[in-house]
């Protein structure tokens, strides 16, 4: 190849790559890193993004030279010349891209170990999934229960995974991470937060109607912090039956004025002792076996197995006699 056709083509691939980057960095493409994984990972994506752009443009230029350079006349019906191939051309692009997907894969694996180790004091918290609700305990603080997930910043928490009914997929976008809970197998993530904030807990596995709605809050506290939380939760602070409605996902399926919910999943709840009439039921006894076993009555409407079966296992006692007294406005 001559001198002139090398330059050329070095110059058309400057500018592909200058293209490419100029939009690489122009729009924000991941969420603001809020963990030492997110961080670990973003640096694997910019690393395989920047390999990327640089064959791309490489590539790019050879074919926009190529087919300018050897276009065929308007008036040229002959065959092309015969190509036996070029032995060194060959190897080289075998034997670079491989290294560059080595590459890759050696950087990959080496965050991916990194990102899985908790070290030595890390906070251990049992995640529990189930349609449509998270709930979590802290075995190192009384095994509290909480539907809010608390974390410490800048330090390692493990969180243990299990699901009661389908497949479930935890992700907070700014942790950079997912992790399914599969119904009878156990699975872990660890996670360590780099700064304090509010978050939002997704599940990312299609998991039911009321897929959308499960989410969960999730605070990142520094020490102190997180010792006041502690403290609040275990004095019985915030267990009423309004924040029972709350931390339980209830106004996601149902519609219910006093807490300002408008679920159309399952039955509205401003009608309560009409539907106890209807069903034959006191009021309260109702209402509390509509928590506890959902399927023994069903609204005329609404379908078997849409609302979870396991409240009377993630809710204390105490949460569901707040709850109950919450719904029929006797609390």
């Amino acid at each position: 190849m001559r001198r002139g056709s090398i330059v050329r083509i070095l110059g058309l691939t400057v500018v592909f790559a200058a293209v490419q980057a100029v939009v690489a960095v122009a729009f924000k493409w991941l969420p603001t890193s809020a963990s030492r994984q997110m961080d670990r990972i973003t640096f694997v994506y910019w690393f395989a993004t920047v390999i990327c752009i640089a064959i791309f443009a490489l590539v790019m230029a050879v074919i926009v030279y190529s087919v300018w350079q050897f276009r065929a006349q308007p008036d040229d019906e002959s065959d092309g010349l015969p190509i036996h191939g070029h032995t060194g051309l060959e190897i080289g692009w075998t034997i670079v891209p491989a290294i560059l997907v080595i590459a890759i894969g050696v950087v990959s694996a080496i965050v991916l170990s990194q990102n899985g180790r908790a070290g030595t004091n890390p906070l251990h918290v049992n995640v529990t999934a189930q349609q449509f609700e998270w709930s979590f305990a802290y075995p190192d603080n009384k095994n509290l229960k909480s539907h809010e997930l608390v974390l410490l910043v800048n330090r390692s928490t493990r969180l243990d995974f299990e699901a009661l009914d389908v497949i479930h997929s935890f992700w907070v976008p700014e942790f950079g991470q997912k992790q399914d809970a599969v119904p009878g197998i156990h699975t872990h993530l660890v996670v360590t937060p780099t700064r304090t904030g509010h978050f939002t807990l997704i599940c990312t596995e299609l998991c039911g109607l009321g897929h959308a709605t499960m989410r969960a809050a999730v605070s990142v506290v520094d020490a102190a912090g997180f010792a006041a939380w502690i403290k609040k939760q275990q004095s019985g602070v915030g267990s009423g039956g309004s924040a029972a409605f709350v931390s339980g996902g209830c106004g996601g399926c149902h519609a219910f004025k006093p807490a300002g919910s408008a679920g159309q999943i399952g039955p509205g709840l401003d009608n309560l002792e009409a539907d106890a009439k209807k069903a034959g039921q006191p009021l309260a006894d109702y209402v509390k076996q509509a928590i506890v076993d959902p399927n023994a009555y069903l609204v005329p409407g609404f379908q078997k197995g849409v609302m979870p079966t396991t409240f009377g296992q993630s809710l204390s006692p105490q949460q569901i006699d707040a709850l109950v007294k919450y719904l029929t406005g006797t609390a």
